[in-house]
């Protein structure tokens, strides 16, 4: 892989920061709004899960877009859509409007990720591409890092708002790196077969330090219809069932942690910096534990090693339930648990690459994420009424935590020869 395939890479990766930052936004700056507005663990239950709810609705109504248009166009249209629904949140002055633009924020959040997540892989090689993705994945906490620091400072002297504002302005940055940095998918565009998908492809492959070809290859199946309904007849329905449930029984696990993480250090008797400060090394953990899977992924293999993730997760998250009289004993838990926690959506978003072909990748890996996203959607609502009627945090935590050990088996029913099929030829050859 050449430089500019890893600086491909890495912007993709800086992407899933930007989605990491602004989803996790909301958590640092509950806080804040539930003082501000007056407003009950209920209705802030529906405050978190607002842009939850957008990146569902985006990934599954944009994934499809990517296939038939392109990655490149979707990732622009939506950066200019989370900039937008971030400024909005910070000007704010009701729930109403907090809501809206939470919902425009997810929208433009859930239909670049199946974007991104395709973007990535094929601009890998096949040598290369179990890191890559790693380094993708752990874009998302790094951007919560990131963020927790910056939020820590924003609140010390700040307001909520401020948060917005800092996540608004650091994504419109974004579209011209993106614009300069990030081709067109050369797999996409061998699949859509347009008058210049040769020239293009060339184009690409010279920047890129490789060889020009005289030719587009063959298609797989010359003749044959192909289309987002092919998730859904028998060659890959098993396949979509399975990781859409197993993604969507995660997110209700790990969406606990990530969204009610704040308000339970504050409710313990703890500072708001302090929560704060908890909630990044949520995603220290969730950023190392990425890492050295990337790293463990070849060796172990990725169907196994993300099981044994998952067990881990909700082995983790119920011992967080137990709760502790010092911040310390809290924060290596919460790091503990986003480690698991985090290790799995690398392993997850690996298999999406791998478990669905070229025609139907951002499709399938928007179907899986925008119905598995109802799992973090819910999560929050769910965890808020279960602490409205008075569940302590130990019983909360372990129902909470129960849903990646139903991902877990739903991975075990998952063929091993999906899990490990190879990309396109054309990307394996970039």
């Amino acid at each position: 892989m050449s430089a500019w395939q890893w600086a491909a890479v890495l912007v993709m990766s800086a992407l899933n920061a930007l989605d990491g930052f602004d989803v996790l936004s909301i958590s640092f700056a509950s806080p804040g709004i539930s003082h501000d507005w007056g407003i009950d663990k209920a209705t802030l239950g529906w405050v978190l899960s607002t842009e939850l709810l957008g990146m569902a609705m985006g990934s599954v109504l944009l994934g499809n877009v990517a296939d038939k248009k392109g990655r490149r166009p979707i990732i622009l249209g939506c950066l200019i859509a989370m900039a937008i629904g971030m400024f909005a949140a910070a000007q704010a002055a009701n729930v109403a409007m907090l809501l809206v633009s939470r919902l425009v924020t997810g929208l433009g959040i859930g239909g670049a990720l199946p974007a991104i997540n395709a973007a990535a892989a094929e601009v890998s090689n096949n040598r290369w591409r179990s890191l890559a993705m790693a380094l993708f994945v752990i874009g998302y906490p790094l951007g919560g890092v990131l963020g927790g620091l910056v939020a820590r400072q924003l609140l010390a002297s700040g307001t909520w708002r401020d948060v917005f504002m800092t996540g608004a302005a650091a994504t419109a940055l974004f579209i011209p790196i993106v614009w300069w940095l990030v081709p067109e998918s050369v797999a996409f565009l061998e699949r859509s077969r347009a008058v210049d998908s040769l020239a293009r492809i060339n184009r690409i492959l010279v920047r890129f330090g490789h060889a020009a070809s005289s030719a587009l290859a063959a298609p797989d199946e010359p003749g044959a219809e192909r289309s987002v309904m092919d998730l859904f007849k028998p060659g890959l329905l098993a396949t979509t069932v399975l990781m859409t449930f197993a993604y969507f029984a995660h997110m209700t696990s790990f969406y606990f942690i990530l969204k009610w993480v704040p308000k339970i250090i504050v409710d313990l008797g703890f500072a708001q910096t302090a929560a704060a400060g908890v909630l990044l090394w949520v995603n220290v953990g969730g950023a190392t534990g990425g890492v050295i899977f990337g790293l463990l992924a070849a060796r172990i293999g990725l169907k196994r090693l993300t099981i044994a993730t998952l067990i881990g997760s909700c082995a983790m998250i119920i011992a967080f339930g137990r709760g502790a009289t010092d911040i310390v004993g809290l924060t290596t838990r919460v790091a503990l648990a986003g480690s698991f926690a985090n290790a799995t959506v690398v392993g997850l978003y690996s298999l999406f690459a791998r478990v669905f072909p070229t025609h139907v990748r951002a499709s399938g890996t928007g179907f899986a994420v925008g119905v598995g996203r109802g799992g973090a959607v819910i999560a929050p609502v769910i965890a808020g009424y279960l602490f409205q009627a008075g569940c302590s945090l130990q019983t909360v935590a372990t129902l909470m935590g129960l849903g990646s050990l139903a991902a877990a088996v739903a991975l075990l029913a998952l063929r091993d020869r999906d899990a490990e099929r190879s990309l396109s030829p054309t990307s394996a050859a970039a």
